[in-house]
């Protein structure tokens, strides 16, 4: 079970649910008589999976203290002291977080306790249902943990008992998880930064003598995110694939194939009608060594006189060279296979890549992180895989890989979880008696998802097309179900809703081909910039879910109109020109609350720039690094300042990349604007020239625009 890090997110946390009983409430007079937990795992309750120790005190249990939880000194004569009680309560809770009501109260009497026990005492990390609930609701009547469940609706039947508090303290925390996340409150350390700021409380706690409830740390701390390998999140597919695959006719007898395996050292072989590589994936079946052995063990030395293809497997799973080994990890795991068709970008058959190719990598957590992405079946499991990629972010930083090829990943797995979550409204929606989709169709991601250019800070830019169907017809109200449904499930999830709207479940970003055709001839046919407002990012798109020839289909006709009116191209390049400056008049950082906003000032313009001439000079580049890279090469583009820029950008990528993973670790709300004075006196200096590129961009944009 993973331990907690700051990223945990509250609706998916492995935590114990924790209460005590004691002799009193006086918090220098009061012992342990009870210890109760109950776990959580994946933030659901788990009522067989508990924990109860009477305790003795070693003092008398007053009567007015037996009067409230039944605990009496008789019941406590054969009971294990502390110092043998907290051992075994901490070999149940593995490192768990621990959630409990008035937490202050109990961690300070369990520090005495352990003072006089002889033990070392070492806080847990801790979460209090009271400060959180305050957070979210500060004009309950009370604070008792009645009118907390109350507000909640949960059951407090057996109140005043370790285990049955417990219980209630667990269901109140999993019923606030919700609430904590509509106030951006989604995360472990983020729980615990707002509970950190609610002065007047801590302080009426700390004059009674309570603890605090939580951890409470200054800088970024070691444990913040756990650490992995990221060898398999830096490699590619194509790096590992065999260059030139070997194939066969499927005619070919199981004794000849064998030989063939043996002869090029190979485990596998690849069979077609006509023995050739190049073709379309769809045209092969693939034949182990397991799949002979297994011939031979069923039908003994007859079977190698057979033909191969009765014993091949046909289709055959693929996966594009592009992609990273934690994808077809993955793709191996989730299918059972230990092998795979590699295909290129248009799905012709390039490479064999086998599980033997990944041994030399390290590849534990990329397995992990996809297997969980594949298998979640809530928004929790989804939540909880979304966390991982803070810890991706953190390792692939110190390892000092590419900005871009971060970003690259997070775009990646967001599209990954985007697609189980379709998977997952489809299920809901087939047991809800609403059917299977009326026709075919695919989900898009856009914006900076689509670009491969996603950083920690995510929101959603999705959108939908269907073969067929009019706006408002049954198939287009079929879609803002299934719509609404997913980015539901991503929104639990912590990827939160589009302020801006650009999402599938508004009608302007869901339609049958027709529409969206006759919706992008109108976009290019404007003339005013408050008309294009959010077009730019469809040409960001990128299909995570469905059938992938419509998007194919729809992208092609958008860029191809898009460049042939280049009013359209020079409005989308107009939202550049109004940027304001990122330096004061004295040649300083223009910071708010001391913090520089990169996205406004810096990879907003550069974007917006690579967009808009990529569509002007018809460039149908995915990444914004390719856009500029392709600029560039154009006879009378301003070369150097072209890439320049894509300097800047990867310079600026992982600037906000750096200060985000911080601000999880801190429990800040993650947002694209940095602490310059964090940054080192050379990177200060860097990042003023990469801002003083990105100030060419108006004039850039005017002179390229209309470049040959």
């Amino acid at each position: 079970m993973r331990p907690v890090t700051d990223a945990t997110p509250l609706i998916a946390a492995n935590a114990v649910a924790f209460d005590t009983e004691t002799t009193g409430l006086d918090v220098r007079e009061a012992r342990i008589l009870q210890l109760g937990g109950v776990a959580l795992v994946n933030g659901c309750l788990q009522p067989g999976d508990a924990f109860e120790t009477l305790v003795d005190p070693g003092v008398p249990v007053p009567p007015r203290s037996t009067a409230i939880h039944g605990i009496t000194g008789q019941m406590l004569r054969t009971a294990p002291g502390l110092a043998d009680a907290w051992p075994r309560f901490e070999a149940y809770r593995k490192g768990r977080l621990l959630i409990g009501y008035a937490l202050g109260f109990d961690l300070a009497v369990l520090e005495r306790e352990a003072h006089r026990a002889g033990l070392l005492w070492q806080a847990p990390r801790t979460l209090c249902v009271r400060m959180l609930a305050g957070l979210v609701n500060p004009h309950l009547p009370d604070a008792s943990l009645e009118a907390i469940a109350a507000w909640l609706e949960v059951d407090t039947s057996g109140r005043h008992t370790a285990t049955a508090d417990a219980r209630i303290a667990g269901e109140i925390f999993i019923a606030l998880a919700p609430h904590l996340a509509e106030r951006d409150i989604r995360t472990v350390a983020e729980a615990e930064r707002a509970s950190s700021l609610r002065s007047q409380a801590l302080r009426q706690q700390a004059e009674a003598g309570w603890s605090e409830p939580f951890l409470r740390r200054t800088g970024a701390p070691s444990h913040a995110l756990e650490a992995i390998d990221p060898y398999a999140f830096r490699h590619r597919v194509r790096e590992a694939a065999t260059g030139e695959p070997v194939v066969a006719h499927e005619d070919l007898a199981v004794l000849e194939a064998a030989r063939l395996m043996a002869k090029h050292r190979i485990s596998s072989l690849l069979l077609s009608a006509d023995g050739r590589s190049g073709g379309s994936i769809a045209e092969y079946s693939i034949v182990t060594e397991r799949d002979v052995l297994r011939a031979v063990a069923s039908g003994g030395g007859e079977a190698l006189a057979g033909r191969v293809s009765a014993i091949a497997s046909k289709p055959v799973i693929a996966v594009q060279g592009n992609a990273f080994f934690y994808q077809a990890l993955g793709l191996m795991s989730r299918e059972k296979v230990r092998h795979l068709a590699v295909s290129d970008s248009e799905g012709h058959l390039s490479g064999v890549i086998s599980a033997r190719d990944f041994l030399k990598f390290r590849a534990g957590a990329a397995v992990d992180l996809q297997a969980r992405i594949e298998n979640a079946t809530t928004p929790a499991d989804l939540a909880g895989a979304w966390s991982r990629v803070a810890v991706i972010a953190s390792a692939l930083l110190d390892e000092e890989i590419d900005a871009r090829i971060i970003a690259e990943i997070i775009s990646g797995i967001l599209c990954s979880i985007t697609a189980n979550a379709c998977r997952m409204a489809l299920q809901e929606m087939e047991a809800d008696g609403l059917g299977a989709p009326p026709v075919s169709y695919a989900v898009m991601v856009l914006g900076s998802g689509g670009r491969g250019e996603s950083l920690l800070a995510a929101d959603q830019d999705n959108a939908v097309i269907f073969a067929e169907g009019d706006p408002d017809g049954p198939e287009d109200k079929w879609f803002a179900v299934f719509a609404e449904k997913f980015t539901d499930y991503l929104h639990t999830a912590a990827i939160p809703l589009c302020r801006g709207g650009v999402m599938a479940r508004n009608p302007a970003w869901r339609g049958s081909m027709e529409t969206w055709r006759t919706r992008v001839d109108a976009w290019v046919a404007k003339a005013r910039p408050q008309d294009l407002l959010n077009v730019d990012i469809f040409y960001d798109l990128r299909t995570v879910y469905g059938e992938e020839a419509l998007v194919a289909a729809l992208a092609a006709h958008a860029w191809e109109k898009g460049a042939e009116r280049v009013e359209f191209a020079k409005l989308l390049g107009e939202s550049v020109r109004n940027v304001g400056s990122p330096f004061t008049l004295f040649g300083g950082f223009r910071q708010e609350n001391g913090r520089l906003d990169l996205k406004l000032h810096g990879l907003f313009p550069i974007a917006a720039l690579a967009r808009a001439l990529a569509i002007r000079h018809h460039l149908p580049h995915a990444s914004t690094r390719a856009r500029l890279e392709a600029l560039a090469e154009l006879p009378t583009m301003p070369r150097s300042d072209l890439l320049a820029l894509r300097d800047a950008h990867r310079f600026l990528i992982g600037r906000v990349l750096e200060q985000q993973v911080e601000d999880i670790a801190a429990g800040i709300p993650l947002s694209n604007h940095i602490a310059v004075d964090r940054l080192a006196s050379g990177q200060q200096k860097t990042l003023k020239d990469a801002l003083r590129t990105v100030a060419i961009i108006p004039e850039l944009v005017r002179s390229a625009m209309f470049a040959n």
